[in-house]
């Protein structure tokens, strides 16, 4: 796993965990720093990233990118 992709998936916990907590939140967190960085790092990933890392993350699935960077994590 590449430092990016490691960013990435602290960045994609970050908001799993904001977004978790947005019920009870007393101010709601503001998620746009987050969703901007996520931007930023999945525009720093080299060629040859894991194809389907790409998708996920082209297509906002931030779900599954966070999954398949812990399955990465885990090799």
């Amino acid at each position: 796993m590449t430092e990016t992709e490691n960013q990435l998936l602290q960045t994609l916990l970050a908001i799993e965990s904001a977004a978790a907590a947005m019920p009870t939140a007393n101010p709601k967190p503001d998620l746009l720093p987050l969703f901007t960085r996520m931007d930023q790092l999945a525009g720093q990933l080299p060629p040859g990233t894991e194809p389907m890392l790409l998708h996920f993350l082209h297509r906002k699935s931030y779900q599954k990118a966070r999954v398949l960077l812990q399955d990465l994590a885990a090799r």
